[in-house]
């Protein structure tokens, strides 16, 4: 399963790195190989100062080893090895009317010392974080999202949805760090879905990405913008680095098994502010954005 996922990353991320180049018309991916000390590395590609996207990161990796001490206690396993492999993008516009998107697939082990499978499990979403709304464009995400998931099963998609809510939360806001989309993590063999039928699952969902998120770049990439939303932006684009900085379990794992910090920290936007005790003025677009994460919207 590890090989036939990893080889499905490795393509993913040439397709979706070719779909973004293509829409940006300038900007090429940067490409940098990368080693893990303790076992496996990983494939680094960063886009910067497009025409489109201001910044963003397509990168896989597959790492292997001792489970460290920090992930046992997290796991609640004594010393084990592991593997893990995995797609993760963030990719950070210029536009302000467009907005930022993230995903995640990927793919975990666990073994004994002799080598046998005592764990595995499949995880990974994707989600929008937008800085002016658009509710078609919130709608056409998420019915992606919903017909990549009912291809498998019709309680996936409000399952995951929810999850995906619940996860992207910014507690110390109390506010949601987007719009929302899928969510899953931990998704082991049941009598009902194998590990095959995941795989299955995971990979629709990956490869539902493009379409999901492209036509709306197209729809918005030209629209006209101001200084004043340059600043909403980056003031939202703080909100983001929070999340990521301080509750994502991707970011901490990563940082916690001596992953590459330049792989890790590509999900951060360029530029970025906080203003101290900012609010948006009362029923302007800026104020739209911020009661719709108050409280998370079934969008479809």
């Amino acid at each position: 399963m590890k090989e036939q996922f990893y080889s499905y990353i490795q393509n993913l991320q040439d397709q979706i790195c070719k779909g973004l180049e293509g829409l940006d018309g300038k900007a090429k991916f940067r490409q940098d190989l990368w080693e893990r000390p303790e076992g496996g590395g990983g494939r680094t590609r960063v886009i910067e100062n497009g025409n489109v996207f201001e910044k963003g990161g397509v990168n896989i990796s597959a790492v292997h080893g001792a489970l460290p001490v920090a992930m046992q206690t997290y796991f609640g396993v004594g010393e084990v090895d592991f593997f893990a492999c995995g797609l993760s993008l963030v990719i950070h516009p210029k536009n302000p009317m467009v907005p930022t998107v993230h995903a995640n697939w990927r793919y975990f082990e666990m073994y004994d010392k002799q080598g046998n499978i005592v764990n595995q499990w499949f995880g990974g979403g994707q989600d929008l974080t937008p800085y002016y709304l658009f509710e078609e464009d919130a709608k056409h995400f998420h019915q992606t999202c919903k017909t990549a998931c009912d291809k498998h099963n019709p309680e996936f998609y409000p399952k995951f949805k929810k999850q995906c809510d619940d996860y992207f939360w910014n507690a110390h806001r109390d506010e949601a760090r987007g719009i929302g989309g899928l969510f899953f993590d931990h998704l082991k063999a049941t009598e009902e879905m194998s590990m095959e039928n995941w795989f299955n699952f995971v990979t629709e969902v990956g490869n539902s990405f493009l379409s999901a998120y492209l036509p709306i770049v197209e729809k918005r990439k030209d629209l006209p913008s101001t200084e004043a939303n340059r600043t909403w932006q980056e003031i939202r684009r703080g909100r983001y680095v929070e999340f990521n900085l301080v509750h994502d379990k991707g970011t901490l794992f990563g940082l916690k098994t001596n992953g590459r910090i330049e792989s890790i920290l590509m999900s951060l936007p360029p530029h970025v502010q906080w203003v101290y005790d900012h609010h948006p003025e009362a029923r302007s677009e800026e104020e739209k954005l911020i009661k719709v994460l108050a409280n998370p919207v079934d969008w479809i």
